[in-house]
């Protein structure tokens, strides 16, 4: 006979202990009386020293350059202010602008831990926040059943304390840790429920949970928040304003170029000029959906691959699966419009190169 316990929206088998206790005392033995069971998903820690906070917007900048990630001073002063201030950080913005990957350079040039909840259409507490160790649970009453030991009020204390609690990422993001309050990113929240939006309030206020079995769980040490969202739906006022906000605006065409090369050295000067100029002219367009910082990044990445030096019409038609995501768009812009689009960059990069 098998339990089955769902876990993570799947399914996992748990073994049915049997009323032998030498049995019983061999599962209890297994570390620690605690079966392995998945717990919340965790980024390695950073192998660099735990660091200071940036004491100011341009010890920022830096910190956030040491990191070949690129923001403008605007990002740059929100992100100083929340650190400064100990407040959740909410970044909205298009898909592919560089939100996530905030939270990934400030872990790592903070040598903290990052710890990601990615957000989806049902996400619960469960899987967010906490979970009783079921199953665990019930080899522990197995076991007071058979030495005697019935007291339920002493089970019931016993089977609800500390060493029966799953962490999930938010409650891990409050406990301790050696490097230091973690990074806590959130990512994606529009893509929940609003019954979740709610419950973080809570969290993002002061920094706590409340489990009704053990009551009240508030951080020592507040982690560093991080909250994305690409804007599919509007997030409530009452969870902004425990926020500090920064739209995340897709990078000027300098900005691209300086991030094109520092992600790919690889890619040739020419390449990459000629590849930002083309990005930066079809986001004037009238596209379902333009292309982010990460497209312009995966189609520098594959025309390297591809051995290009410089950009064709050819070699554009045959890569625009890797810059634009929908049908439409690749209709609209492949042939005619690329060739347009390529005759006009290299116009006016031929100027530029005749005023300088």
């Amino acid at each position: 006979m098998r339990i089955l316990v769902t876990y993570n929206n799947g399914l996992s088998e748990w073994p049915q202990v049997s009323a032998d206790i030498q049995r019983l005392h061999s599962v209890r033995a297994m570390d620690d009386g605690s079966p392995a069971m998945p717990e919340c998903s965790r980024f390695p820690k950073t192998e660099s020293h735990c660091m200071t906070l940036p004491k100011s917007i341009d010890d920022t900048v830096t910190l956030l350059e040491s990191a070949d990630y690129i923001a403008d001073r605007s990002l740059a002063s929100t992100i100083y202010l929340a650190l400064a201030m100990g407040r959740p950080l909410f970044l909205e913005g298009e898909a592919g602008v560089g939100k996530t990957e905030t939270a990934k350079v400030l872990a790592s040039a903070l040598g903290r831990d990052l710890i990601r909840l990615q957000c989806y259409e049902g996400l619960d507490v469960a899987h967010a926040v906490y979970e009783w160790n079921y199953p665990r649970q019930m080899v522990e009453i197995r076991l007071a059943e058979a030495s005697g030991d019935v007291a339920r009020d002493s089970i019931a204390q016993s089977i609800y304390s500390d060493s029966f609690l799953l962490r999930r990422p938010i409650l891990d993001a409050l406990s301790p840790h050696d490097a230091g309050p973690p990074v806590l990113l959130i990512d994606e929240l529009d893509r929940t429920d609003e019954p979740f939006e709610a419950y973080l309030l809570e969290v993002l206020s002061d920094f706590q949970v409340t489990i009704p079995e053990l009551g009240t769980i508030t951080a020592e040490q507040p982690p560093i928040v991080i909250i994305t969202s690409n804007r599919t739906r509007e997030i409530h006022d009452a969870l902004k304003r425990r926020c500090l906000y920064h739209w995340v605006d897709y990078p000027t065409a300098d900005q691209e170029l300086e991030i094109v090369r520092r992600k790919l050295p690889g890619c040739s000067d020419q390449l990459s000029a000629e590849v930002v100029a083309f990005v930066q002219a079809l986001r004037e367009r009238d596209l379902f959906k333009q292309p982010g910082v990460a497209e312009t990044l995966d189609w520098a990445s594959a025309l390297v691959h591809l051995d290009a030096l410089v950009l064709d019409p050819a070699m554009v038609d045959d890569t625009l699966g890797v810059l634009l995501k929908y049908q439409d768009d690749i209709a609209r812009v492949k042939g005619t419009e690329a060739a347009v689009l390529l005759d006009r960059l290299r116009h006016d990069m031929a100027a530029e190169d005749a005023a300088e």
